[in-house]
């Protein structure tokens, strides 16, 4: 008898580990601190910055994701989104060859292109996967590719310049020596967390990601709340896009085609299951600032691109694994 129960007090001890809400922020605080020593630079007040700078646009758009993973899918279009939206808004008010280059409506309308384009791809997957029964997996990696080419298509590879001064001082300029991406981050992430935890619709995108039968019997309209999940991560991407694109001052077709992992790996890091119906923003904000860490600690000390692609994998894989644990 006290065999069995010491075996249980132990798988309710590494339970309680598994659910801790904060070990991620734990682990950011003890990587740091352990690369320190080895890591020239890193605290340096241009460093920190840079980490921030990095790090804003990737909450945003892993917030989209996460509350996609909560609902029991997944969205592999997210940096397609990114690179169109950049493109779209840049053919609008580029003064080389924008539809209102040189307008002062450019910059606005712009800027409303690029929202209008991800929430346009979000709700076509939405409604896909929703109205047509498709798999959420194939669903985004066919639009991943499709407005993918479709964004090198329309600028045929190469990226548009000379963007609105009153346009990327969203991704440079500041208030107060707070930078205009802050402010914008933590309005859009602020209004997620606030869906998620202090909302109706909120809690039908947990029920819908915990039981899609029982949360349809219960009288949710698991349709429209899922194409939302869709449409929110759309609008995130696009977010997203403004912010790097504002900050590189270019229109790119390529932009946040090397983002996948990250934007996945970072809510799945957070605590995010796979599996659907769990997931926080909050936790969301650990796993980017871990992912965050970890490549600019690596990048300092010169580590290959293809290093850290390999570091960012196999935490990613151990945070899969450990949600699966959860899962039993």
């Amino acid at each position: 008898m006290r065999g069995r129960e010491n075996i249980v007090r132990l798988r309710l001890r590494a339970g309680g580990l598994l659910s801790t809400e904060h070990q991620v922020l734990a682990l950011c605080l003890i990587w740091f601190l352990s690369s320190i020593p080895f890591t020239p630079g890193l605290t340096s007040s241009n460093n920190i910055s840079n980490i921030f700078s990095n790090l804003l646009p990737l909450l945003i758009v892993a917030s989209g994701q996460t509350v996609v993973l909560i609902t029991g899918g997944i969205d592999l279009s997210a940096p397609s989104v990114m690179g169109l939206a950049a493109v779209v808004g840049a053919l609008v008010m580029s003064g080389d060859q924008g539809l209102l280059g040189g307008s002062a409506w450019a910059a606005p309308a712009g800027l409303a292109a690029m929202m209008l384009a991800g929430a346009l791809v979000g709700w076509l997957n939405g409604a896909a996967i929703t109205r047509l029964g498709m798999p959420p997996f194939i669903v985004t990696l066919t639009t991943m590719t499709f407005f993918s080419g479709l964004a090198v298509r329309l600028t045929k590879s190469e990226p548009i310049y000379n963007l609105p001064a009153v346009f990327t001082s969203i991704g440079k300029g500041s208030l107060f020596y707070i930078p205009y991406a802050l402010f914008a981050t933590v309005f859009l992430v602020g209004a997620m967390h606030v869906l998620l935890s202090r909302s109706l619709p909120g809690r039908w995108l947990y029920a819908c990601g915990h039981n899609v039968r029982a949360a349809a019997i219960s009288g949710v309209p698991v349709g429209a709340t899922v194409t939302l999940a869709y449409t929110l991560s759309g609008v995130c991407a696009a977010a997203a896009s403004v912010l790097y694109t504002g900050r590189l001052e270019t229109g790119s077709p390529v932009l946040g085609q090397r983002l996948l992992l990250d934007v996945i790996g970072a809510a799945v890091i957070g605590g995010a299951s796979l599996f659907g119906g769990r997931g926080k923003i909050v936790w969301t904000f650990y796993g980017v600032l871990f992912l965050t860490l970890i490549d600019n600690t690596l990048n300092l000390t010169g580590h290959s691109h293809f290093t850290i692609m390999m570091v960012k994998g196999g935490v990613i894989l151990l945070a899969a694994l450990l949600d699966a644990s959860r899962r039993r």
